[in-house]
Order: structure tokens, then sequence, then C-alpha cells
């Protein structure tokens, strides 16, 4: 019998034949990882599963300028994420970052967990018993680099699907969906077809390869479809972009040379638009570049033809390996292709060849890549259609759950689905792009528990915290990264929970997971931090004038600011547990930043002496802070040793002070 077990071990164990494990995580994009170090830290056996080379997904795929929508809304594992970030900075957090940070903190994340990712393998099948996922099987991929290896045969207890293709739901046989609903599906006004002003062509661009001449044919990136009603449905997707991390160094820079398959004819466009307004400069014009650490950027898409390839992606969500393989390598010739033409093609006006041409890749960036991005922005693809599908109705607060496991905060965003010929309103025909929407105006939701987890009898033992439950339009706010992290999180402790539990995901406990991820949100037994912002009622009082501010960059929703000598505000933690904290406050800008944290021009006109009374609930020290400085950062009070059954308080006064106070959130965090 002895004999036989070992037998069994070596057969279940072994690198070339199978594997068991309690939790297997398909992806190693940034949620896949979260998945796997909370599934770990719950004290189960854990298998990450990554296709390619690297970890980190998009968040170490080139996308360095997170995007929040509010910070408030960032919790457990995440924020973490971005306190370490900081910390390689020499801030509390930071949330633009350079690529080859991100992956290094993936990896550490990873290491620290003692979790050994497998690489480099890919999904071949799906093998279930009734509703149960038995195991999966994978095949090396081609980037193993002549490496070789065999099939490979992964049992599991739960399965977690954290790409961003949803590949292991849709081989499991859970419904998914793909494109944008009607609008009447759900009762939503801004899925579907949407022809509206957002990065779009200037009135009178000709479609045509000769302009003015229908018979000459369409020219590139024009679809020879109709414009459909508004709101209609399709299978149609939001366009796929690089988020690319250049550099202006020149100890650091490598030229953007001419591509290997590069075609002027792609960038036509682009000179018809230009033709119709010249643009000063690239930024906010034709590309919309966000300063990174150490003069990197990260570029998005911006305006009529930018990095997004519009249409070229339609067939990506169910296209064979082979087949993505094929969209991705055209998605790089174009990025590649787009920087070159802009940088030497003599039709080009010469300022923005020159500015063009101050930016070449990075040296230290994807080294065993050319230095170009090995992450392409699968901003969608398939979607679940779960136990909840989150809709319009929840973004905007109509719709609410009491199952939420994770905040979403970001604008409802779609970027383009196609670029086609329409009529202007004296018959005349141009080129249009359709599809972005960019509503937005609402405080953080929460997003269900039952948007991960299939309807029941199609899969007990999967959670889908990526391609999970949303229409189209839900989804354009919930996909960000810092929220795929927390939701990965969540599904690595919910697979864990359901083990115990000894339940399908259906029917979990979902208020024991809700209890786990607020008292416990590094799922390591450490004290948590507290966070109280000016909108906690209960923990906040305030004395005298108070103006609130919704536009300053606060944390949450808004901030506080004041003039009156008089005023004071007074934060009070609940329950706080006794130990060592730090404690911060955070510097929101008065008026905004508009992207860039380190720009200062427009926040000259707060306080340079504000009055901080910091109460350790023993003994109260009085301190004087510089909001002109640290603007849109935390600015640190000390440390203090609280003691058990007392509470400490942080109140600011305006005193004598001849400039306004601001007055926003303020942060305890343990010292572990």
């Amino acid at each position: 019998m002895k004999i036989l077990y070992a037998f069994l071990v070596t057969l279940l164990s072994g690198p070339l034949l199978a594997q068991s494990v309690d939790v297997c995580i398909y992806g190693g994009t940034s949620a896949g990882v979260m998945a796997a170090v909370s599934a770990k830290r719950l004290g189960k056996t854990v298998l990450l599963v990554e296709p390619g080379r690297h970890l980190g997904g998009l968040s170490a795929g080139g996308l360095g300028a997170t995007d929040i929508g509010n910070k408030f809304a960032v919790t457990g594992l995440a924020r973490h994420f971005y306190r370490r970030i900081g910390a390689h900075y020499g801030r509390l957090e930071q949330w633009t970052f350079e690529p080859h940070v991100a992956e290094s903190l993936f990896t550490t994340y990873l290491r620290e967990a003692r979790i050994t990712p497998l690489l480099s393998y890919r999904l071949q099948a799906v093998r279930k018993k009734d509703d149960q996922i038995v195991s999966i099987r994978l095949e090396p991929t081609a980037s193993r680099s002549g490496k070789g290896g065999d099939l490979k045969t992964i049992y599991a207890k739960q399965f977690i699907d954290c790409s961003y293709e949803g590949d292991l739901m849709a081989k499991a046989g859970v419904h998914y969906t793909v494109g944008r609903e009607a609008n009447s599906q759900y009762g939503e006004t801004w899925n579907g077809v949407q022809l509206l002003d957002k990065h779009q062509f200037p009135a009178g661009v000709d479609p045509y390869n000769v302009p003015g001449k229908p018979e000459s044919g369409l020219i590139w990136g024009v679809s020879t479809e109709s414009l459909a009603a508004n709101g209609t449905g399709d299978q149609k997707i939001q366009a796929y972009n690089y988020r690319m991390c250049l550099t202006d160094d020149p100890a650091n820079r490598l030229a953007i040379t001419r591509p290997a398959r590069y075609d002027s004819t792609k960038y036509e466009l682009l000179l018809r638009q230009i033709q119709q307004k010249t643009p000063t400069e690239l930024t906010w014009n034709l590309m919309h570049f966000v300063a990174m650490p150490n003069r990197k950027t990260d570029i998005n898409n911006c305006g009529g033809l930018s990095t997004d390839m519009i249409g070229a992606n339609w067939t990506y969500p169910d296209a064979s390996y082979e087949e993505r393989e094929q969209i991705i390598r055209a998605h790089e010739d174009y990025t590649k292709g787009f920087f070159y033409f802009i940088g030497h093609d003599p039709r080009i006006p010469k300022h923005l060849r020159d500015e063009m041409l101050r930016w070449g890749y990075p040296k230290d960036e994807y080294v065993d890549n050319d230095h170009f991005s090995h992450q392409l922005y699968i901003r969608e693809a398939r979607r679940m259609v779960g136990a909840y599908v989150m809709t319009q109705a929840n973004c905007e607060g109509k719709a609410t759950v009491s199952d939420g496991i994770g905040l979403a905060a970001y604008t409802m965003d779609s970027h383009n689905c196609q670029r086609l010929v329409v009529t202007d309103a004296t018959g005349k025909f141009m080129v249009r792009n359709e599809g972005d929407v960019q509503v937005g105006g609402f405080p953080p939701y929460p997003i269900s528990y039952r948007a991960l987890v299939p309807q029941a009898g199609q899969a007990r033992n999967l959670l889908v915290p990526v391609c999970l439950s949303a229409t189209h339009i839900a989804y354009g706010s919930i996909r960000m990264e810092p929220v795929f992290m927390v939701l990965g999180q969540t599904a690595g402790a919910a697979a864990a929970q359901a083990i115990e539990e000894g339940v399908a995901v259906q029917r979990l406990d979902v208020a024991r997971l809700q209890r786990t991820l607020r008292t416990n949100p590094l799922l390591d037994g450490s004290r948590p931090e507290q966070l109280v912002d000016n909108e906690d009622s209960t923990q906040v009082s305030r004395n005298g004038t108070w103006q609130v501010l919704t536009k300053a960059g606060q944390y949450g929703k808004t901030a506080f600011l004041s003039t009156d000598t008089k005023a004071s505000v007074t934060y009070r933690p609940t329950n706080l547990k006794p130990g060592r904290y730090q404690i911060h406050v955070y510097n929101p800008a008065r008026r905004g930043g508009g992207g860039n944290p380190d720009q200062v021009a427009y926040q000259t006109d707060k306080a340079t002496d504000a009055q901080v009374q910091v109460f350790d609930g023993t003994a109260t020290k009085s301190l004087s802070i510089n909001q002109q400085e640290q603007n849109n950062d935390w600015i640190s009070l000390g440390t203090y040793l609280i003691a058990s059954g007392k509470t400490p308080s942080v109140s600011f006064r305006v005193g004598a002070s001849s400039e306004p106070v601001v007055a926003d959130a303020v942060l305890f965090l343990p010292i572990h």
C-alpha cells in the first residue's frame, strides 16, 4: 500500500505528467498573481499557470498610469501593491510606475508566498464530471524557446480563470457573450452603437483612396459596415492597443527604426486628419502621453487615428491561438509603424517629426522582447453571463447589491469599435469612429460576488474575476487593473473558503467572505489599516465653516477647505487595534491636476502652515504642515503607539493661517 501511495504522489506531483493542488489559477495577470497569493496565504496549495513568459499582465506591460477613478475604492492586496510600488520610489504609495518595476514586484509576491508559476503553458482542454471541473490539460507554447515540454494535467479542487480572454471559462462550457448588448436587453442607454465626439476625426476627412471618388475604394482601416441605429447590439469589440513605454533619455533610448513589415498606407488617414486640423504638439492630439518615473511614458490612444487599431480585433475573443498570434503581430506592426511614420514621413509637419524623434524604446524595459511590450491591451474579450450581470444601473447606483466584494469607480468607458463612412448634413461622405463612450460622475459602487461565479449547474468550482459577468458598458467601468487585483484577491479567498465549507462557489457564505476581506485585508492576520475620509460622518466632526471641494484631486469623493480662523475638523478611527501606527494625511491639489501629480503651478493657494494636532489616546502633539508641498500625496505626521482601549484622533485647525487649509483623508497605517 505504501509503495502504491508513493507511486501516486510521484505521478501527481511530477513535472512531466500531472500535478494536484487545492487551487489552480489560469492567467498570470495582476489578478492571477493576487488570486494565487490570497489562496496560499489562506493555507491552500496553489498553482499559477501563465501562457506567456511574464507576470502581471498589463500592469507590467506598459499601463503605468493607473486608471483609478477613485483611490478610496482600492483595497486589500491591490492597495498593498501600490504601497510597495511607492516604497520603490520613496513615497507612501505610487500610482505611476515603470513596467519592469511592476513585474519585479509581482515576481516578489509569488516568491514570498513560495509559489513557483508555470510559465509558457496554455490551456488545451478541460475535463468535467457533471458540473465539476476535474482537471485541465496544458500544452507548452512556442515561447518556451526550444526548452520543450510535455502535456501537463492539473487536478484541483477549485479553478480560477484570471486570463483576459476567459479561455478556461469558455472551455468549461460556461455561458458567455462577446460584443455589445442592445440597450433594450438590460434597460441601458450607453450600450450598443454610439456615434459620439470623443477620439473622433474632424469633419470633412474623406474616406476614399482618391478623395471624392467612391470607385477608388475605401482607404485602409475604414470598414464597409453601415452605421446601425443608436443602441443596437453587435459582436464588435472595442479597440485594442499597446500602452507604450518610451523614453527621451539619450542614455537609455533606442531609436525607433523602420519596422520589417512597414506599410505607410496604414496612416494615410492621419495625414488627412492633420490637413483638416494641424496640432501644435503630439500630446493630447495624436497620442496621450503620461509621464512615468525616470523620463519614461505611458502612451495611450488619442484622436481620430492613433495607437488604437480600430476594427482589427473583432475575431480575437473566440479565435484560435494561432489566429490570436496573427492579430497580436498585426497590432505590433501597426504600433511600430505609427511611431516611425510620424517621425520620418516627410508629409508629417516638421515640428511633429522633431517631437517624435525625441522618443525611443527604453533599453531597460522588455529586454527579452526587443524592448517592446509583451502585452497587448485586451480591453475586452469574452464576458461571462453569470449568476448576476452587472449593468449600467449598478454603475449609476440605481441598482445595488448586498453581496459586494469590491468596489469599481471608473467612468463607463469604451474605446471605439469601428471606423466607417457616414454622411454630413450636406450628404458628403466622411470618416467617423463609432463606439467611444465616456460617462462618469457617479461614486464608487459594489461589485456583486455573484458576478464572479457561473450560473448554477455550469461549473461549481470555477471563479472568473477578470472576464466577469457584466454588460459591455458596465464592464467598461469595472475593467481596471486595481479592480482586477481586488477581484483576484476575492476569488482566491473564495476558492479557499469553498474548499473549507465543502460547497459550490454559488452556495458560498458570502457574509463570511466579506468579513474576511474587511477584517483581514492582507489575508495574513496582520492588523488592518484604517482610513478615515472626510465623508465618514460618524467618524468626522466639524466646527466653523468648511467648503466642500469636489474637483481637488481628493482621495475620496470630496475634501474640505476653510479660511475660517475658528474652524476645525477632527478625525477619529473606530475599534483601532492597539499597537504602533504611522499616521498620514492626504494632501489634495485644490484645483486638480489634469494628470501630472508633480505639477505645482496651480497649487499655491493652500496653507504653508496648516495646524494639525495628533492625539494618541494619552497625549497631544501639535504639528505644522506645508500643504503647498507633496500635492496629491500623503504627508506623514509621524509614528504613534496606540494603547488598548484608547481612541486616537487627528484635528486640522485653520487658526492664524493666511491661506486656506484643506482637510481630506487620514490614514492609520500599522507597523508590523
